[in-house]
């Protein structure tokens, strides 16, 4: 059967105080309304129609191709809302879910059980119901044991005995789509609000004698819509904790799951372990057997199969396996590490290759660099690559070692198995197997230690003289 989405994200959102549109404030990395569409694909919905107002560029561009738009010029209701989509959707034969753009923590499973439910009950309507032990602000939900569903009351609208009912709105339905147009077409703003809510097509239908359906969620998170920040926190930590829970389920290991912050999108292989402190965010993947944390921040990186990070940060970095990274170490983009490398405390990497067996201890600088096999870079070595208007290639092949406190000055090349001797600035190319030493030789002067100690001592000792000399001549 035909499923289709229409997804409400037209409110400005006034109480998030933000410039930010609110549908898209992330949750987990991702824009709330990017969580709600993906549940949708997820669900096996088809055509989705993105019902968009204060800020329809801005969820445009957040959503691409993937979805259709229809324009709220006026807030006038969720019904009102609803009816935008009525030019693209009302021909359509099928089902069409409901759902608010700010309600990310709805899940795949949830509309999946919800659509079966709708379309073996042979309801008109089927919405999702949860149970709060406080519903306040929320529409409460009149209906029958048997799951069936009267109407819908807002608690503007509520009586005294209706605001005592638990049973609420969760803000999520599945529709016929035609018997939903149709309904829509019948709803007044003859309420407190002067709006046209969506829920009022549950009165009609049942007017009708039609079926309306609930479905009770497992989960009363999925019931949280985003309307401010601090419901924005507690999506997060729901979100996160969602996320981390499903990684443990698949084989890794987290040490302290509240102190672990994994955004939606990450993958991570079974037997890794995640120490407290650790950011892991964007389209960032690591392999089985690694070592991540603590306190280790990595964005749209990749990390194979053994590799350790500890108390760094990569961004747009690749880490190869057996790969050793840090304390302290900064990953820029473009890093690209082979196997079995080290890179440790205080080094920095940008846009530059290590190869296999390659080691960078401490201390570094490499950028806009080729670093061949099993090379060694003392504490202290710095690949000078920009000149104040372009950046230079520094290359450096298989097997050279570069003594300490060196600074190799692009474009430059080191050949396989050459020698760089500790201290020395390298502006030319280094032959395979030679020796390089460029820096100023020696000289020690007899003496001259105790005779410079003796004139810094005098210097210091008339300065303080004739500040004294100054101090009485101003008390005078």
């Amino acid at each position: 059967m035909n499923v289709m989405g229409i997804v409400l994200a037209a409110g400005m959102g006034k109480r998030m105080k933000s410039k930010l549109y609110k549908v898209l404030h992330p949750v987990c990395g991702k824009p709330m309304v990017r969580h709600v569409v993906d549940t949708l694909n997820a669900a096996g919905v088809g055509r989705k129609v993105i019902v968009v107002g204060h800020g329809a560029e801005a969820v445009q561009a957040a959503l691409g191709n993937g979805a259709e738009y229809a324009m709220q010029e006026q807030q006038l209701g969720t019904g009102h809302a609803v009816r935008m989509a009525e030019s693209l959707l009302s021909g359509e034969e099928g089902i069409t879910v409901v759902v608010y753009g700010d309600t990310p923590l709805i899940t795949p499973e949830t509309l999946t059980n919800m659509i079966e439910l709708h379309r073996t009950s042979g309801a008109a309507a089927t919405l999702l119901v949860a149970r709060f032990d406080d519903p306040t602000g929320l529409g409460r939900i009149i209906g029958a044991e048997d799951g069936t569903v009267e109407c819908i009351v807002e608690e503007k609208d509520c009586s005294a005995e209706q605001r005592s009912i638990k049973d609420i709105n969760a803000g999520t339905y599945c529709f016929d789509n035609k018997k939903l147009f149709a309904a829509l077409a019948q709803v007044t703003n003859n309420n407190a609000q002067n709006e046209y809510y969506l829920t009022d097509v549950i009165s009609i239908m049942r007017s009708a004698g039609e079926k309306v359906q609930g479905y009770r969620t497992k989960d009363n998170s999925e019931a949280l819509g985003v309307n401010d920040r601090v419901a924005l926190s507690e999506a997060e930590q729901l979100m996160r904790l969602r996320i981390n829970r499903s990684h443990m389920t698949n084989g890794v290991t987290i040490i302290d799951p509240a102190a672990t912050y994994i955004e939606a999108g990450v993958a991570i292989g079974a037997d890794t372990v995640i120490y407290p402190g650790t950011v892991l965010r964007g389209a960032t993947s690591i392999g089985s057997d690694c070592v991540i944390g603590p306190n280790s921040e990595i964005a749209d990186s990749s990390i194979a199969n053994g590799a350790s990070v500890k108390q760094s940060v990569l961004n747009c970095a690749v880490v190869g396996p057996r790969a050793s990274v840090g304390p302290f170490a900064h990953l820029r983009p473009g890093a690209r590490l082979g196997e079995d490398v080290k890179v440790g405390d205080f080094v920095e990497i940008k846009n530059a290759v290590i190869d296999n067996g390659s080691k960078v201890p401490h201390l570094a600088y490499v950028g806009d660099a080729k670093v061949g096999k099993n090379v060694n870079l003392g504490c202290g070595t710095i690949t000078v690559n920009y000149d104040g208007f372009d950046k230079h290639e520094t290359v450096i092949e298989d097997e050279a070692f570069v003594g300490s406190n060196s600074n190799l000055i692009a474009p430059v090349r080191i050949g396989k198995g050459a020698y760089v001797v500790a201290g020395s600035t390298i502006t030319k190319d280094v032959p395979a197997d030679d020796l390089a030493i460029a820096r100023e030789r020696q000289s020690n002067k007899p003496g001259y230690a105790r005779m410079l100690k003796e004139r810094l001592k005098k210097a210091k000792e008339s300065a303080r003289s004739d500040n004294a000399k100054r101090s009485e001549s101003t008390d005078a």
